[in-house]
């Protein structure tokens, strides 16, 4: 296993495990399974741990595993306080008081604020205290590196890693969002100011894994270094020194040996310009049949009235490729779930993006698409509640 540093010179394993996905048996949580996975993972050299309080029976079957197999001071455990539910001061205590009960413990090693999108849901935190309740947490050490998940663009990105001394963050990123959400602009701006990033959705989901399309798959067999799918995207990410830890969701022994065996082979600036080009082919496909040419340049933005246009083509461009579901809850958390909207509505067809494109998108027209597209009857639903969930 490899290992990268963290902001204070620890080593944590580049491969973590995501115990969002432990297998479920009779709506319940397998825990013996999981177990078997997880010890095999920490025979294996991992290290990094991470679940979050929604995670139904995530963190209850990780702090049973951890104590049953006396194993908690082998691992770092990584775990989020649901800051969209923080109503008052006293929240922060329920909800990390219950979290500790449930971990079995009397730390956790990395505390991410969960799905923290822009700056704005951060000065709301801080209103009610937080940043003072995270230093007095972190000097008793029950908590001892603080940090944030993101789903937005880029732009929001160095916002919210501008607005406080973070100790690292989460973001999602694998080679077909290169320049969509924080992208890779936003993780080499975090990694120029010595804050670790952890990936999640290295592999979108699976979707890398096994549901690329024919000609995709065609391309990578047809090329002289054998490599699966899923390996050709985790060495993607691996290839980048910036990235220091990524999550997968492994769960089968068999998925953990395959992952950690190419965790301990590939590193920092090993692929080659033909590989990259292979990469290029791949994504070709991906796009095949992708409504929206954007790339995700940015050239368009700012928009004036905030309307997060490369973010709504990504969503826009998902729901031809994963399909609606996976389409409306990307559009829902990048425009939706924050403290001020940047859907399409907010369009006042001024023109303006449409002078900076590259790419010469009817940017006024798509956004029109889009909107008719995505924002459907269940996504009306969801705005109408956005406001009560994201309401100081």
């Amino acid at each position: 296993m490899q290992y990268r540093k963290d902001k204070y010179g620890n080593d944590l394993s580049v491969l973590g495990f995501g115990c969002m996905r432990f297998t479920q048996k009779a709506g319940k949580i397998d825990i013996d399974k999981a177990e078997k996975e997880l010890m095999r993972a920490i025979e294996l050299g991992v290290n990094y741990l991470d679940t979050a309080y929604i995670y139904s029976g995530s963190e209850v079957c990780l702090g049973e595993i951890l104590e049953r197999t006396n194993t908690r001071d082998k691992v770092y455990i990584a775990t989020k306080l649901p800051q969209y539910m923080v109503k008052n001061p006293s929240d922060m205590d329920k909800y990390f008081n219950e979290q500790l009960k449930r971990l079995r413990t009397d730390h956790v090693d990395y505390y991410l604020m969960h799905m923290l999108n822009d700056v704005k849901s951060w000065q709301r935190l801080c209103s009610l205290g937080v940043d003072s309740w995270l230093k007095d947490k972190i000097k008793e050490g029950s908590i001892r590196q603080v940090g944030f998940s993101y789903h937005g663009n880029s732009d929001k990105f160095l916002e919210l890693i501008d607005a406080y001394d973070w100790d690292f963050c989460q973001i999602q990123y694998n080679y077909l969002d290169e320049n969509s959400q924080a992208g890779r602009t936003g993780l080499n701006y975090a990694a120029s100011k010595g804050i670790p990033v952890i990936i999640m959705e290295p592999l979108r989901g699976g979707r890398l894994a096994n549901a690329l399309p024919q000609k995709a798959l065609k391309a990578i067999e047809d090329y002289p270094v054998k490599k699966s799918p899923a390996e050709w995207g985790l060495s993607w990410l691996y290839d980048q020194k910036e990235v220091t830890v990524v999550l997968s969701g492994m769960n089968s022994v068999e998925m953990i040996e395959e992952n950690c065996r190419l965790a301990s082979g590939v590193t920092p600036s090993s692929l080659t310009e033909e590989d990259f080009k292979l990469f290029e082919k791949i994504i070709k496909e991906i796009n095949a049949n992708m409504r929206v040419g954007c790339t995700g340049c940015r050239y368009c933005m700012p928009c004036p009235k905030g309307v997060d246009i490369p973010g709504i083509f990504a969503a826009y461009n998902r729901q031809a490729s994963d399909g609606r579901f996976v389409a409306l809850k990307e559009y829902f958390m990048t425009t939706t779930l924050r403290q001020d909207y940047t859907g399409a509505a907010n369009c006042i067809e001024c023109g303006a993006c449409e002078m900076h494109c590259p790419q010469n998108i009817s940017i006024r027209k798509e956004l029109k698409n889009a909107k008719r597209s995505l924002e459907d009857p269940i996504y009306k639903v969801g705005k109408f509640f956005a406001p009560f969930i994201m309401k100081y």
